[in-house]
């Protein structure tokens, strides 16, 4: 059976809209008419994906959440011995959400018209990505569909924690800068020109801290709007010109230079690329493929660029501890680990305790930046309200001096 996507009306001439099964159009059309529903428009929903009309439904990502539950239970199944078309069905009938439900339909579709689950993946790259077709492709060859997609479902799991654990902590800083920016913002729309304007119609020469705090604070009161203007402006911009890759990839090369900051990208990518080749590697998939697939998974390009080199390097008969370690950018620690499991045959584990590695370090490194960001916090906020203060109390201070 496929699957179609239909229109009808209901009793009170109502649209409702969904997805079914069935041989064809027609013994569609005459579940609708059981079910007390009229039929509008019945098409196939493979046709329609064939004919680059796929919903744009479809178009979007799914939630790494939603996408481990799916996996996980295919894994379930398969490895109970159930055939790859009744595993799908099952996980139809248990899924909840209508995007997840049309999903598998669609994939369900594709394997009873006698493809590959690999093939019927590529469908959707918005939500199954290389690396995650390529195990499956693997799996599928070597006949482990089962373990390789437990496989997946755990670095999935793996994945997601890690992305809440960096999101997580950088919650408590972000807040910490818009409270701070917020409450100096008040101070000098609200406060600091009711404060000051006792002195706005002194003769006497107010001092130089006094006249910049005025200053900025008429700036920001009459032109705040064009403040945020400029602000939204320069972010536009900026995003615009970071489409091009050229420019980007310029950007990206840039950040590799600075002191602090490339260190911490270096670790992300770094671990997320030895998580993902060990992954590919233990399921099946060649080392000279797995790299390949595994550059992808690069969120900076310059870094991205040095792995596809590492890969060509290999493709020529380099060893891949050789051809990292020529790039120059990857951590030494990672490179030696990967010498350590190409000498001793077990470059899978290797790869995988590294990544390990990385990701503690990385959470290292957020935490000590936490722990350095808070008190900077408390130290900029003090030295911007203490400004304020003695702006307003110079002035007090002289005229009591003069009275005296």
């Amino acid at each position: 059976m496929a699957a179609f996507h239909y229109r009808a009306l209901d009793a009170h001439g109502k649209s409702v809209k969904g997805i079914a099964e069935g041989d064809s159009a027609r013994q569609v059309r005459a579940q609708l008419r059981q079910q007390h529903l009229k039929p509008m428009t019945v098409s196939a929903a493979s046709e329609k994906k064939r004919a680059n009309k796929t919903r744009p439904l479809l178009r979007r990502r799914i939630s790494h959440a939603d996408l481990v539950l799916i996996t996980r239970q295919l894994a379930t199944l398969l490895n109970a011995s159930m055939p790859l078309a009744e595993a799908l069905t099952a996980a139809v009938q248990q899924a909840r959400k209508p995007r997840i439900k049309t999903l598998l339909l669609h994939v369900r579709a594709r394997v009873l018209e006698g493809h590959s689950l690999a093939y019927a993946l590529g469908d959707f790259p918005y939500i199954f990505d290389d690396m995650y077709r390529a195990m499956i492709k693997a799996g599928e060859r070597a006949g482990f569909l089962g373990q390789v997609l437990t496989r997946l479902a755990d670095y999935t799991e793996e994945r997601q924690h890690t992305q809440q654990d960096l999101s997580s902590a950088m919650i408590y800083p972000i807040l910490l800068i818009l409270i701070a920016t917020t409450v100096v913002g008040l101070l000098m729309v609200f406060v600091v020109p009711q404060l000051v304007s006792l002195f706005a119609h002194s003769d006497a020469e107010l001092p130089l801290l006094t006249q910049w705090v005025m200053a900025i604070s008429d700036t920001v009161s009459r032109f705040w709007w064009l403040m945020g203007l400029v602000i939204v402006a320069l972010w536009w911009t900026g995003k615009t010109l970071l489409r091009q890759p050229e420019r980007r990839r310029r950007w990206h090369r840039l950040l590799l230079k600075l002191p602090y900051i490339s260190r911490l990208i270096t670790t992300m990518d770094a671990a997320r690329f030895a998580s993902t080749l060990s992954i590919l590697a233990s399921s099946g998939v060649p080392l000279l493929e797995g790299l390949r697939i595994a550059s992808y998974v690069l969120n900076n390009l310059a870094l991205r660029a040095a792995s596809q080199q590492a890969a060509d390097a290999v493709q020529e008969g380099s060893s891949l501890y050789k051809a990292l370690d020529r790039t120059g950018v990857f951590p030494p620690m990672m490179v030696h680990m990967v010498a350590s499991g190409e000498a001793s045959g077990q470059l899978e584990a290797m790869l995988a305790r590294c990544a390990q590695n990385q990701e503690r370090e990385l959470k290292q490194e957020l935490a000590t930046l936490m722990r350095l960001l808070e008190p900077l916090m408390i130290i900029v906020m003090a030295a911007v309200v203490c400004a304020i203060v003695f702006a307003v109390l110079l002035p007090i201070i002289e005229m009591n001096s003069l009275v005296t």
